[in-house]
């Protein structure tokens, strides 16, 4: 069984500041405690294609996942390590995320696609957010009703956490915008 969902987000703000304080959202001291379940997010490879003028990221994003007591006792851990690759298209406007675990895939396997473009009703001021999550817990046949709930009890704390994401991209907006005019917060 899978438990997917999908969710859309209108930032009132450029795609630009958008793309920019999305950049920025794991590594600005504020986010800590709104982000806490975010340990460490590394670069692994940064590479501009010169004829395509698109940015190809690869990160991994260490990540602090507890779940019930009898799930930690079978996995044996509560941290997750995962990669997200980012693909940013400034001709046309793009910026294309997905991350996937990849470890605890034995147990779990969770993937995260987020897009962010120009709103078409106002594509110089507003940006959408477009994400897709899926969570498939793997597990014994004799234990499904079991993973159906630790599933929806997954895809409830990634849509907490998502939440807590789009707050402080507000924030960061917010601040790019002030820096931008020349005033101070």
């Amino acid at each position: 069984m899978v438990k997917a969902y999908a969710q859309e987000h209108i930032y009132k703000h450029p795609w630009e500041r958008v793309t920019s304080a999305s950049w920025r959202k794991f590594a600005d001291p504020e986010n800590k405690r709104t982000l806490s379940h975010i340990l460490e997010v590394d670069t692994l490879n940064r590479k501009l294609d010169p004829l395509s003028g698109k940015l190809y990221t690869t990160r991994a994003l260490t990540i602090h996942a507890p779940g019930p007591w009898f799930v930690r006792k079978i996995v044996g851990q509560d941290i997750c390590h995962c990669v997200e690759s980012t693909v940013v298209d400034a001709q046309s406007k793009s910026m294309q995320l997905a991350t996937r675990n990849v470890s605890l895939q034995k147990f779990i396997e969770v993937e995260e696609k987020i897009r962010y473009d120009p709103h078409p009703d106002n594509p110089t001021g507003w940006t959408i957010c477009r994400q897709e999550t899926s969570i498939r817990i793997k597990p014994l046949s004799a234990l499904a009703s079991m993973a159906e709930k630790v599933e929806q009890r997954c895809a409830e704390r990634f849509m907490q956490n998502s939440v807590k994401g789009r707050e402080v991209m507000e924030r960061i907006c917010k601040y790019l915008e002030a820096e931008s005019s020349g005033m101070a917060l």
